[in-house]
Protein backbone atom coordinates (compact mmCIF):
# COMPACT_ATOMS: atom_id res chain seq x y z
CA UNK A 1 0.00 0.00 0.00
CA UNK A 2 1.22 3.66 -0.62
CA UNK A 3 0.04 4.72 2.85
CA UNK A 4 2.66 2.36 4.32
CA UNK A 5 5.65 4.70 3.22
CA UNK A 6 3.57 6.88 6.05
CA UNK A 7 3.14 4.19 8.60
CA UNK A 8 5.56 1.51 7.81
CA UNK A 9 8.82 1.03 9.87
CA UNK A 10 10.01 1.67 13.45
CA UNK A 11 11.86 4.92 13.21
CA UNK A 12 10.68 8.59 14.29
CA UNK A 13 8.78 9.66 11.43
CA UNK A 14 6.66 6.55 11.05
CA UNK A 15 5.86 6.95 14.87
CA UNK A 16 4.80 10.43 14.79
CA UNK A 17 2.62 9.22 11.44
CA UNK A 18 1.05 6.57 13.13
CA UNK A 19 0.64 8.21 17.25
CA UNK A 20 -1.46 11.47 15.31
CA UNK A 21 -3.51 9.14 13.14
CA UNK A 22 -4.56 6.56 16.04
CA UNK A 23 -7.46 8.70 17.21
CA UNK A 24 -9.95 5.29 17.87
CA UNK A 25 -8.30 3.42 14.31
CA UNK A 26 -7.36 0.12 15.14
CA UNK A 27 -3.60 -1.16 14.14
CA UNK A 28 -4.32 -3.08 11.76
CA UNK A 29 -4.95 -0.05 9.77
CA UNK A 30 -1.14 0.97 9.99
CA UNK A 31 -0.38 -2.41 9.11
CA UNK A 32 -0.15 -1.61 5.24
CA UNK A 33 -2.35 -4.65 4.61
CA UNK A 34 -6.07 -2.69 4.53
CA UNK A 35 -6.28 0.04 1.97
CA UNK A 36 -6.38 3.73 3.39
CA UNK A 37 -9.47 5.82 1.34
CA UNK A 38 -9.34 9.22 1.08
CA UNK A 39 -13.27 10.60 0.99
CA UNK A 40 -13.04 14.30 -1.06
CA UNK A 41 -16.00 15.95 0.39
CA UNK A 42 -17.69 18.91 -1.05
CA UNK A 43 -20.38 18.95 1.71
CA UNK A 44 -21.02 23.05 2.51
CA UNK A 45 -23.46 25.05 3.84
CA UNK A 46 -22.65 27.75 1.49
CA UNK A 47 -22.94 25.24 -1.18
CA UNK A 48 -26.86 24.13 -0.73
CA UNK A 49 -26.55 21.37 -3.18
CA UNK A 50 -23.99 19.93 -1.66
CA UNK A 51 -25.29 20.30 1.99
CA UNK A 52 -26.16 16.72 2.21
CA UNK A 53 -22.84 14.98 1.41
CA UNK A 54 -21.39 14.66 5.06
CA UNK A 55 -24.51 12.13 5.09
CA UNK A 56 -23.52 10.43 2.30
CA UNK A 57 -19.65 10.16 3.58
CA UNK A 58 -20.96 8.10 6.27
CA UNK A 59 -22.64 5.62 4.07
CA UNK A 60 -19.41 5.50 2.03
CA UNK A 61 -17.16 4.83 5.07
CA UNK A 62 -20.08 2.33 6.55
CA UNK A 63 -18.89 0.48 2.94
CA UNK A 64 -14.99 1.09 3.18
CA UNK A 65 -14.98 -0.53 6.63
CA UNK A 66 -16.95 -3.54 5.76
CA UNK A 67 -14.87 -4.04 3.08
CA UNK A 68 -11.26 -4.08 4.89
CA UNK A 69 -10.27 -0.29 4.09
CA UNK A 70 -9.83 2.58 6.54
CA UNK A 71 -11.90 5.81 5.38
CA UNK A 72 -10.51 9.10 5.90
CA UNK A 73 -13.14 12.36 5.14
CA UNK A 74 -11.28 15.13 3.44
CA UNK A 75 -13.13 18.58 3.28
CA UNK A 76 -12.29 19.99 0.04
CA UNK A 77 -13.28 23.47 -1.78
CA UNK A 78 -16.93 23.48 -2.42
CA UNK A 79 -18.42 25.50 -5.66
CA UNK A 80 -21.73 26.55 -5.22
CA UNK A 81 -22.96 28.06 -8.33
CA UNK A 82 -26.15 29.93 -6.59
CA UNK A 83 -24.10 32.21 -4.23
CA UNK A 84 -20.51 32.20 -5.75
CA UNK A 85 -19.22 35.56 -6.87
CA UNK A 86 -18.11 36.43 -9.51
CA UNK A 87 -18.57 33.21 -10.54
CA UNK A 88 -18.05 29.46 -9.19
CA UNK A 89 -15.85 28.41 -12.86
CA UNK A 90 -13.28 30.66 -11.36
CA UNK A 91 -12.34 28.69 -8.46
CA UNK A 92 -13.03 25.13 -10.59
CA UNK A 93 -9.17 25.05 -11.45
CA UNK A 94 -8.25 25.89 -8.12
CA UNK A 95 -10.75 22.92 -6.47
CA UNK A 96 -9.06 21.04 -9.12
CA UNK A 97 -5.59 21.74 -7.65
CA UNK A 98 -6.54 21.62 -4.10
CA UNK A 99 -7.94 18.18 -4.92
CA UNK A 100 -4.69 16.89 -6.75
CA UNK A 101 -2.07 18.23 -3.80
CA UNK A 102 -4.27 16.89 -1.09
CA UNK A 103 -4.38 13.25 -2.31
CA UNK A 104 -0.82 13.07 -3.07
CA UNK A 105 0.01 14.88 -0.24
CA UNK A 106 -1.35 12.27 2.42
CA UNK A 107 -1.22 8.47 3.20
CA UNK A 108 -3.70 7.80 0.68
CA UNK A 109 -4.07 4.49 -1.77
CA UNK A 110 -8.03 5.36 -3.23
CA UNK A 111 -10.34 7.99 -3.76
CA UNK A 112 -13.67 8.55 -2.88
CA UNK A 113 -15.38 11.90 -5.04
CA UNK A 114 -18.69 13.08 -3.54
CA UNK A 115 -19.44 16.35 -5.65
CA UNK A 116 -23.59 17.68 -7.05
CA UNK A 117 -23.27 21.21 -8.03
CA UNK A 118 -21.95 22.43 -11.08
CA UNK A 119 -18.21 22.58 -10.88
CA UNK A 120 -17.73 20.35 -8.27
CA UNK A 121 -17.56 16.94 -9.99
CA UNK A 122 -15.52 17.79 -12.63
CA UNK A 123 -12.83 19.20 -10.58
CA UNK A 124 -12.43 16.22 -8.56
CA UNK A 125 -11.97 14.81 -11.60
CA UNK A 126 -9.87 16.85 -13.34
CA UNK A 127 -7.73 16.77 -10.04
CA UNK A 128 -8.01 12.99 -9.06
CA UNK A 129 -7.12 12.07 -12.23
CA UNK A 130 -4.06 14.03 -12.80
CA UNK A 131 -2.98 11.62 -9.11
CA UNK A 132 -3.84 7.95 -11.03
CA UNK A 133 -5.20 6.61 -8.10
CA UNK A 134 -7.76 4.13 -8.18
CA UNK A 135 -11.07 6.47 -8.00
CA UNK A 136 -14.61 6.83 -7.94
CA UNK A 137 -17.30 9.65 -8.47
CA UNK A 138 -20.64 9.61 -5.91
CA UNK A 139 -22.83 12.47 -7.34
CA UNK A 140 -24.84 13.57 -4.91
CA UNK A 141 -28.26 13.84 -6.85
CA UNK A 142 -30.94 16.53 -7.83
CA UNK A 143 -33.33 17.36 -5.67
CA UNK A 144 -37.01 16.19 -5.73
CA UNK A 145 -39.63 17.64 -8.10
CA UNK A 146 -41.01 20.90 -6.95
CA UNK A 147 -44.37 22.46 -8.19
CA UNK A 148 -46.23 25.68 -7.70
CA UNK A 149 -50.07 26.10 -8.09
CA UNK A 150 -50.28 22.44 -9.69
CA UNK A 151 -47.42 22.62 -11.99
CA UNK A 152 -44.09 21.06 -11.85
CA UNK A 153 -41.62 23.58 -10.90
CA UNK A 154 -37.77 22.92 -12.56
CA UNK A 155 -35.38 24.79 -10.53
CA UNK A 156 -32.87 27.14 -13.16
CA UNK A 157 -34.87 26.71 -16.04
CA UNK A 158 -38.22 28.38 -14.38
CA UNK A 159 -36.27 30.94 -12.59
CA UNK A 160 -35.97 32.23 -16.26
CA UNK A 161 -39.13 32.03 -17.50
CA UNK A 162 -40.93 33.40 -14.69
CA UNK A 163 -38.64 36.32 -14.58
CA UNK A 164 -39.42 36.58 -18.50
CA UNK A 165 -43.16 36.72 -17.75
CA UNK A 166 -42.89 39.35 -14.80
CA UNK A 167 -40.96 41.75 -17.32
CA UNK A 168 -43.67 40.83 -19.99
CA UNK A 169 -46.15 41.37 -17.47
CA UNK A 170 -47.60 37.99 -17.60
CA UNK A 171 -46.95 36.88 -14.09
CA UNK A 172 -47.08 39.42 -11.02
CA UNK A 173 -44.02 40.05 -9.10
CA UNK A 174 -46.25 38.37 -5.77
CA UNK A 175 -46.56 35.45 -7.68
CA UNK A 176 -42.93 35.04 -9.07
CA UNK A 177 -42.03 35.66 -5.10
CA UNK A 178 -44.37 32.91 -4.17
CA UNK A 179 -42.32 30.63 -6.39
CA UNK A 180 -39.64 31.02 -4.65
CA UNK A 181 -40.54 28.94 -1.77
CA UNK A 182 -41.50 26.06 -3.73
CA UNK A 183 -39.09 25.40 -5.94
CA UNK A 184 -36.22 23.79 -3.78
CA UNK A 185 -38.12 20.62 -1.99
CA UNK A 186 -35.44 18.51 -1.03
CA UNK A 187 -31.96 18.41 -0.26
CA UNK A 188 -29.77 17.61 -3.94
CA UNK A 189 -28.96 20.08 -6.91
CA UNK A 190 -30.63 21.04 -9.70
CA UNK A 191 -34.09 18.90 -10.83
CA UNK A 192 -33.68 19.72 -14.68
CA UNK A 193 -30.66 18.90 -17.38
CA UNK A 194 -28.42 22.03 -15.89
CA UNK A 195 -24.73 21.05 -15.42
CA UNK A 196 -25.32 19.76 -12.05
CA UNK A 197 -27.16 16.47 -13.36
CA UNK A 198 -25.44 16.59 -16.75
CA UNK A 199 -21.67 16.28 -14.86
CA UNK A 200 -23.13 13.25 -12.48
CA UNK A 201 -23.97 11.70 -15.78
CA UNK A 202 -20.70 12.37 -17.07
CA UNK A 203 -19.15 11.00 -14.62
CA UNK A 204 -21.39 7.53 -14.92
CA UNK A 205 -21.18 7.75 -18.59
CA UNK A 206 -17.31 7.91 -18.34
CA UNK A 207 -17.13 5.21 -16.39
CA UNK A 208 -16.24 6.72 -13.33
CA UNK A 209 -19.06 5.57 -11.01
CA UNK A 210 -21.36 2.25 -10.06
CA UNK A 211 -23.55 1.31 -12.80
CA UNK A 212 -27.39 3.01 -12.26
CA UNK A 213 -25.83 5.57 -9.53
CA UNK A 214 -26.14 8.88 -11.61
CA UNK A 215 -29.22 10.27 -11.37
CA UNK A 216 -30.17 8.75 -8.28
CA UNK A 217 -32.38 11.62 -5.98
CA UNK A 218 -30.56 13.16 -2.98
CA UNK A 219 -33.64 12.05 -1.21
CA UNK A 220 -33.93 8.45 -2.23
CA UNK A 221 -32.49 5.99 0.20
CA UNK A 222 -31.11 4.33 -2.51
CA UNK A 223 -28.09 6.92 -2.35
CA UNK A 224 -26.81 5.53 0.45
CA UNK A 225 -27.28 2.00 -0.54
CA UNK A 226 -25.70 2.91 -3.84
CA UNK A 227 -22.84 5.00 -1.43
CA UNK A 228 -22.17 1.87 0.82
CA UNK A 229 -21.25 -0.60 -2.47
CA UNK A 230 -19.05 2.09 -3.56
CA UNK A 231 -17.00 2.31 -0.48
CA UNK A 232 -17.00 -1.57 -0.88
CA UNK A 233 -15.87 -1.16 -4.56
CA UNK A 234 -13.06 1.24 -3.51
CA UNK A 235 -11.34 -0.99 -1.45
CA UNK A 236 -11.46 -3.60 -4.16
CA UNK A 237 -9.66 -1.11 -6.58
CA UNK A 238 -7.09 -0.69 -5.12
CA UNK A 239 -6.78 -4.51 -4.58
CA UNK A 240 -7.23 -4.79 -8.51
CA UNK A 241 -4.80 -1.44 -9.38
CA UNK A 242 -8.01 -0.30 -11.38
CA UNK A 243 -7.19 3.46 -11.99
CA UNK A 244 -8.31 6.61 -13.92
CA UNK A 245 -5.89 6.11 -16.76
CA UNK A 246 -7.32 2.49 -17.35
CA UNK A 247 -10.72 3.79 -17.53
CA UNK A 248 -10.77 7.15 -19.23
CA UNK A 249 -9.37 6.07 -22.69
CA UNK A 250 -11.11 7.82 -25.34
CA UNK A 251 -13.64 5.40 -25.86
CA UNK A 252 -14.56 6.92 -22.52
CA UNK A 253 -15.13 10.25 -23.67
CA UNK A 254 -16.68 9.24 -26.93
CA UNK A 255 -19.94 7.83 -24.94
CA UNK A 256 -19.89 10.91 -22.69
CA UNK A 257 -20.28 12.59 -26.01
CA UNK A 258 -23.06 10.42 -27.17
CA UNK A 259 -24.46 10.47 -23.76
CA UNK A 260 -24.32 14.18 -23.68
CA UNK A 261 -26.43 14.25 -26.79
CA UNK A 262 -28.68 11.63 -25.39
CA UNK A 263 -29.98 13.45 -22.82
CA UNK A 264 -30.09 17.00 -24.05
CA UNK A 265 -27.07 18.06 -21.42
CA UNK A 266 -25.35 21.24 -20.49
CA UNK A 267 -23.08 22.90 -22.83
CA UNK A 268 -20.90 23.43 -19.73
CA UNK A 269 -20.08 19.54 -20.43
CA UNK A 270 -17.95 20.54 -22.94
CA UNK A 271 -15.47 22.42 -21.32
CA UNK A 272 -15.31 20.02 -18.11
CA UNK A 273 -14.44 16.67 -20.50
CA UNK A 274 -12.24 19.01 -22.54
CA UNK A 275 -10.72 19.63 -18.96
CA UNK A 276 -10.47 16.19 -18.34
CA UNK A 277 -9.44 15.23 -20.79
CA UNK A 278 -6.12 17.56 -20.96
CA UNK A 279 -5.46 15.72 -17.39
CA UNK A 280 -5.10 12.18 -18.68
CA UNK A 281 -3.57 12.66 -22.26
CA UNK A 282 -6.67 11.82 -24.36
CA UNK A 283 -6.44 13.48 -27.75
CA UNK A 284 -9.93 14.99 -27.57
CA UNK A 285 -11.24 18.48 -29.17
CA UNK A 286 -13.79 20.60 -29.88
CA UNK A 287 -14.10 19.37 -33.01
CA UNK A 288 -14.72 15.93 -31.71
CA UNK A 289 -18.67 17.11 -30.31
CA UNK A 290 -19.43 17.90 -33.53
CA UNK A 291 -18.40 14.85 -35.52
CA UNK A 292 -19.81 12.03 -32.74
CA UNK A 293 -22.50 14.01 -30.79
CA UNK A 294 -24.27 16.34 -33.13
CA UNK A 295 -26.03 13.19 -34.92
CA UNK A 296 -27.03 11.42 -32.27
CA UNK A 297 -31.01 12.11 -31.53
CA UNK A 298 -32.48 13.39 -28.18
CA UNK A 299 -34.30 10.90 -26.43
CA UNK A 300 -34.94 12.57 -22.78
CA UNK A 301 -37.79 14.95 -22.59
CA UNK A 302 -36.25 17.02 -19.45
CA UNK A 303 -36.40 20.97 -18.92
CA UNK A 304 -34.40 22.60 -20.81
CA UNK A 305 -35.58 21.07 -23.87
CA UNK A 306 -38.77 19.03 -22.87
CA UNK A 307 -41.12 19.70 -19.86
CA UNK A 308 -39.82 16.95 -17.23
CA UNK A 309 -37.28 16.67 -14.10
CA UNK A 310 -34.87 14.40 -12.93
CA UNK A 311 -37.29 12.50 -10.54
CA UNK A 312 -38.81 11.67 -13.71
CA UNK A 313 -36.03 10.33 -15.40
CA UNK A 314 -34.89 7.85 -12.29
CA UNK A 315 -38.07 6.54 -12.30
CA UNK A 316 -38.32 5.86 -16.42
CA UNK A 317 -35.38 4.06 -16.55
CA UNK A 318 -32.50 6.27 -15.94
CA UNK A 319 -29.18 7.06 -17.85
CA UNK A 320 -28.47 3.14 -17.88
CA UNK A 321 -31.89 3.36 -20.29
CA UNK A 322 -30.75 5.78 -22.51
CA UNK A 323 -27.66 4.37 -23.18
CA UNK A 324 -28.83 1.02 -23.61
CA UNK A 325 -31.26 2.82 -26.39
CA UNK A 326 -27.88 4.27 -28.29
CA UNK A 327 -25.71 1.18 -27.44
CA UNK A 328 -24.78 1.51 -31.09
CA UNK A 329 -22.86 4.32 -30.86
CA UNK A 330 -21.31 3.66 -27.86
CA UNK A 331 -17.51 2.07 -27.42
CA UNK A 332 -17.70 -1.38 -26.29
CA UNK A 333 -14.49 -2.01 -25.10
CA UNK A 334 -14.54 1.57 -22.43
CA UNK A 335 -14.37 0.42 -19.16
CA UNK A 336 -16.42 1.30 -16.00
CA UNK A 337 -14.87 1.20 -11.92
CA UNK A 338 -16.97 -2.39 -12.39
CA UNK A 339 -13.44 -2.89 -14.50
CA UNK A 340 -15.68 -4.64 -16.76
CA UNK A 341 -17.21 -2.26 -20.35
CA UNK A 342 -19.58 -0.03 -19.44
CA UNK A 343 -21.80 -1.74 -22.31
CA UNK A 344 -21.89 -5.24 -19.88
CA UNK A 345 -23.98 -2.93 -17.22
CA UNK A 346 -26.81 -2.21 -19.67
CA UNK A 347 -28.14 -5.75 -19.93
CA UNK A 348 -31.36 -6.06 -19.20
CA UNK A 349 -32.62 -2.81 -18.36
CA UNK A 350 -35.82 -0.84 -19.52
CA UNK A 351 -37.79 2.22 -20.11
CA UNK A 352 -40.26 2.12 -18.15
CA UNK A 353 -42.19 5.51 -19.48
CA UNK A 354 -41.57 6.39 -23.17
CA UNK A 355 -43.15 9.77 -22.17
CA UNK A 356 -39.60 10.80 -20.62
CA UNK A 357 -37.54 8.59 -22.45
CA UNK A 358 -38.12 7.98 -26.00
CA UNK A 359 -37.09 5.17 -27.96
CA UNK A 360 -34.15 5.53 -30.58
CA UNK A 361 -36.86 4.99 -32.96
CA UNK A 362 -38.77 7.80 -32.42
CA UNK A 363 -36.64 10.53 -31.18
CA UNK A 364 -37.37 13.77 -29.37
CA UNK A 365 -35.44 15.62 -31.98
CA UNK A 366 -33.20 13.96 -34.52
CA UNK A 367 -29.52 15.61 -34.56
CA UNK A 368 -29.59 16.95 -30.93
CA UNK A 369 -25.96 16.90 -29.93
CA UNK A 370 -24.10 19.96 -28.94
CA UNK A 371 -23.18 22.12 -32.90
CA UNK A 372 -19.76 23.43 -33.15
CA UNK A 373 -19.04 26.75 -35.39
CA UNK A 374 -16.89 27.98 -36.87
CA UNK A 375 -15.67 31.59 -38.63
CA UNK A 376 -14.55 35.12 -38.63
CA UNK A 377 -16.26 36.06 -35.10
CA UNK A 378 -14.61 32.39 -33.86
CA UNK A 379 -11.72 31.61 -35.86
CA UNK A 380 -11.09 28.70 -32.38
CA UNK A 381 -14.70 27.60 -32.15
CA UNK A 382 -18.13 28.14 -30.75
CA UNK A 383 -20.94 26.09 -29.49
CA UNK A 384 -24.69 26.01 -29.46
CA UNK A 385 -27.26 23.47 -28.29
CA UNK A 386 -29.71 22.95 -31.07
CA UNK A 387 -32.07 21.11 -28.63
CA UNK A 388 -32.91 24.36 -26.31
CA UNK A 389 -32.77 26.83 -29.52
CA UNK A 390 -35.53 28.49 -31.74
CA UNK A 391 -35.97 26.40 -34.78
CA UNK A 392 -36.42 29.14 -37.01
CA UNK A 393 -33.27 31.20 -35.33
CA UNK A 394 -31.00 28.41 -36.33
CA UNK A 395 -30.86 30.26 -39.42
CA UNK A 396 -29.95 34.07 -39.17
CA UNK A 397 -28.89 37.38 -40.13
CA UNK A 398 -28.89 40.34 -38.47
CA UNK A 399 -27.23 43.22 -37.01
CA UNK A 400 -25.02 43.29 -33.97
CA UNK A 401 -26.49 45.18 -30.42
CA UNK A 402 -23.36 44.89 -28.48
CA UNK A 403 -22.95 45.48 -24.33
CA UNK A 404 -19.44 45.80 -23.70
CA UNK A 405 -20.17 43.81 -20.32
CA UNK A 406 -23.36 42.52 -18.05
CA UNK A 407 -23.43 45.44 -16.18
CA UNK A 408 -23.80 47.56 -19.84
CA UNK A 409 -26.56 45.10 -20.49
CA UNK A 410 -28.62 45.00 -17.16
CA UNK A 411 -27.89 49.23 -17.92
CA UNK A 412 -29.65 49.27 -21.13
CA UNK A 413 -31.26 46.07 -21.89
CA UNK A 414 -34.69 47.81 -21.03
CA UNK A 415 -34.39 51.23 -22.43
CA UNK A 416 -36.68 52.15 -24.94
CA UNK A 417 -34.70 53.98 -26.84
CA UNK A 418 -32.41 50.91 -27.37
CA UNK A 419 -32.03 50.05 -31.04
CA UNK A 420 -33.09 46.65 -31.16
CA UNK A 421 -35.74 44.61 -33.21
CA UNK A 422 -36.75 40.81 -33.69
CA UNK A 423 -33.97 40.72 -35.93
CA UNK A 424 -31.12 41.85 -33.92
CA UNK A 425 -28.35 39.54 -32.69
CA UNK A 426 -27.71 40.73 -29.18
CA UNK A 427 -23.94 40.18 -28.46
CA UNK A 428 -21.85 40.03 -24.96
CA UNK A 429 -18.06 40.32 -24.69
CA UNK A 430 -16.33 40.68 -21.90
CA UNK A 431 -17.60 37.25 -20.28
CA UNK A 432 -14.58 35.01 -21.59
CA UNK A 433 -12.19 32.97 -18.97
CA UNK A 434 -9.73 36.02 -18.87
CA UNK A 435 -12.43 39.02 -19.70
CA UNK A 436 -14.71 38.49 -16.76
CA UNK A 437 -12.50 36.56 -15.41
CA UNK A 438 -13.92 32.70 -15.12
CA UNK A 439 -16.30 32.90 -17.91
CA UNK A 440 -19.46 33.60 -15.97
CA UNK A 441 -23.33 31.92 -17.11
CA UNK A 442 -24.71 35.66 -18.52
CA UNK A 443 -25.22 34.31 -22.25
CA UNK A 444 -28.80 33.72 -22.01
CA UNK A 445 -29.17 37.40 -22.36
CA UNK A 446 -32.61 38.57 -21.09
CA UNK A 447 -34.64 39.67 -24.37
CA UNK A 448 -35.84 43.24 -23.91
CA UNK A 449 -38.89 44.17 -22.13
CA UNK A 450 -40.20 45.87 -25.53
CA UNK A 451 -39.59 43.07 -27.53
CA UNK A 452 -41.06 40.58 -25.00
CA UNK A 453 -44.51 42.63 -24.91
CA UNK A 454 -44.83 42.25 -28.67
CA UNK A 455 -44.45 38.31 -27.83
CA UNK A 456 -41.12 37.70 -28.88
CA UNK A 457 -39.17 35.59 -26.46
CA UNK A 458 -35.97 34.37 -28.64
CA UNK A 459 -33.63 36.05 -30.18
CA UNK A 460 -30.17 34.99 -31.42
CA UNK A 461 -27.53 35.67 -28.71
CA UNK A 462 -23.72 35.50 -29.25
CA UNK A 463 -21.33 35.31 -26.69
CA UNK A 464 -17.99 35.09 -24.90
CA UNK A 465 -18.92 33.36 -22.07
CA UNK A 466 -21.21 30.46 -21.12
CA UNK A 467 -24.97 29.67 -19.61
CA UNK A 468 -26.17 27.86 -17.31
CA UNK A 469 -27.37 24.15 -18.31
CA UNK A 470 -30.91 24.99 -17.09
CA UNK A 471 -31.08 27.72 -19.49
CA UNK A 472 -32.32 27.94 -23.12
CA UNK A 473 -32.96 29.86 -26.21
CA UNK A 474 -31.18 30.43 -29.53
CA UNK A 475 -27.48 30.84 -27.54
CA UNK A 476 -24.11 30.37 -29.35
CA UNK A 477 -21.89 30.27 -26.39
CA UNK A 478 -17.79 29.80 -25.56
CA UNK A 479 -16.69 32.44 -28.83
CA UNK A 480 -12.67 31.72 -29.19
CA UNK A 481 -10.58 33.52 -28.36
CA UNK A 482 -12.68 35.80 -26.42
CA UNK A 483 -12.89 39.45 -27.11
CA UNK A 484 -10.06 40.14 -23.55
CA UNK A 485 -7.56 37.89 -25.41
CA UNK A 486 -7.83 39.45 -29.04
CA UNK A 487 -10.70 37.81 -30.57
CA UNK A 488 -12.59 38.93 -33.42
CA UNK A 489 -16.04 39.56 -30.91
CA UNK A 490 -14.29 42.85 -29.75
CA UNK A 491 -13.93 44.21 -32.84
CA UNK A 492 -17.47 44.45 -33.86
CA UNK A 493 -19.20 47.60 -34.32
CA UNK A 494 -23.13 47.78 -33.39
CA UNK A 495 -24.85 47.40 -36.86
CA UNK A 496 -22.67 44.73 -38.30
CA UNK A 497 -24.21 42.04 -39.97
CA UNK A 498 -23.55 38.75 -38.13
CA UNK A 499 -24.62 35.44 -40.24
CA UNK A 500 -25.62 32.06 -38.00
CA UNK A 501 -25.78 28.99 -39.63
CA UNK A 502 -26.47 26.51 -38.12
CA UNK A 503 -26.34 23.56 -40.67
CA UNK A 504 -23.32 25.24 -42.01
CA UNK A 505 -21.69 25.42 -38.92
CA UNK A 506 -20.58 29.11 -39.39
CA UNK A 507 -20.93 31.72 -37.07
CA UNK A 508 -19.54 35.22 -39.28
CA UNK A 509 -19.59 38.75 -39.27
CA UNK A 510 -20.33 40.03 -42.65
CA UNK A 511 -17.37 41.73 -43.32
CA UNK A 512 -14.23 41.53 -45.35
CA UNK A 513 -11.04 40.02 -43.71
CA UNK A 514 -9.47 43.61 -44.48
CA UNK A 515 -11.85 45.42 -42.33
CA UNK A 516 -11.79 43.36 -39.38
CA UNK A 517 -7.72 43.57 -39.58
CA UNK A 518 -7.99 47.14 -39.72
CA UNK A 519 -9.96 47.55 -36.42
CA UNK A 520 -8.43 47.95 -32.91
CA UNK A 521 -10.34 47.25 -29.48
CA UNK A 522 -12.78 49.93 -28.65
CA UNK A 523 -11.48 51.96 -25.53
CA UNK A 524 -14.00 50.94 -23.09
CA UNK A 525 -13.81 47.24 -24.71
CA UNK A 526 -10.04 47.03 -23.84
CA UNK A 527 -10.47 49.03 -20.23
CA UNK A 528 -12.86 46.83 -18.81
CA UNK A 529 -10.26 44.26 -19.42
CA UNK A 530 -7.74 45.41 -16.42
CA UNK A 531 -6.47 42.63 -14.77
CA UNK A 532 -6.37 42.05 -11.15
CA UNK A 533 -3.07 42.60 -9.63
CA UNK A 534 -2.83 39.51 -6.87
CA UNK A 535 -4.17 36.35 -5.60
CA UNK A 536 -5.94 33.74 -7.21
CA UNK A 537 -7.51 36.12 -10.02
CA UNK A 538 -3.72 37.25 -11.07
CA UNK A 539 -2.64 33.67 -11.38
CA UNK A 540 -5.96 32.66 -13.61
CA UNK A 541 -5.64 35.70 -16.10
CA UNK A 542 -1.89 34.66 -16.66
CA UNK A 543 -2.24 31.24 -17.21
CA UNK A 544 -6.23 29.85 -17.94
CA UNK A 545 -6.23 28.50 -21.45
CA UNK A 546 -9.58 29.37 -23.70
CA UNK A 547 -12.65 27.69 -23.82
CA UNK A 548 -11.63 25.52 -26.70
CA UNK A 549 -8.63 23.79 -24.51
CA UNK A 550 -11.76 23.48 -21.28
CA UNK A 551 -10.31 26.51 -19.82
CA UNK A 552 -7.83 24.85 -17.59
CA UNK A 553 -4.67 26.34 -16.49
CA UNK A 554 -1.78 25.90 -19.09
CA UNK A 555 0.50 24.35 -16.33
CA UNK A 556 -1.81 22.15 -14.72
CA UNK A 557 -2.59 19.93 -17.88
CA UNK A 558 -1.58 16.52 -17.69
CA UNK A 559 -0.64 14.44 -14.24
CA UNK A 560 1.96 14.39 -11.30
CA UNK A 561 1.27 10.82 -10.45
CA UNK A 562 0.87 9.36 -7.26
CA UNK A 563 4.83 9.51 -6.08
CA UNK A 564 5.58 9.88 -2.78
CA UNK A 565 6.68 12.94 -1.47
CA UNK A 566 9.41 13.50 0.72
CA UNK A 567 9.43 12.51 4.78
CA UNK A 568 8.18 15.97 6.24
CA UNK A 569 10.22 15.73 9.54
Amino acid sequence: MRSAAWYGGNGKDAYLHRAWMRRGNPDSAFEGKQPNIVIINTASDLSPCNMHLNEVAQSVKDGIWAAGGVPQNLPMISLGETNVRPTAMLWRNLAAMATEEMIRANPVDGVVLLGGCDKTIPALLMGAASVDLPTLVIPGGPMLNGSFRGKALGCGTDVWKYSEDVRAGKMSQADFNASEKSMIRSKGHCNTMGTASTMGCMAEALGMTLPGLAGTPAADSRLLEMSHESGRRIVEMVYEDLKPSDILVRGSFVNAIVALAGIGGSTNAVIHLLAIAGRVGVDLTLDDFDEIGSHIPLLVNLQPAGVHLMEDLFRAGGLRAVLNELKGSLDSKALNVTGKPLVDSLAGVEIYNEDVISKLASPLQSDAGIAVLYGNLAPQGAVIKPAAASKKLLKHRGPAVIFESIEDFHNRIDDPDLDVTEDSVLVLRGCGPMGYPGMPEVSNMAIPKKLLEQGITDLVRVCDGRMSGTAYGTVVLHVAPEAAAGGPLGLLRNGDIIILDVDARTLAVDLPDSVLAERSLPLETANSFAAPKRGWERLYIDHVQQANLGADLDFLVGKSGSAVPRESH
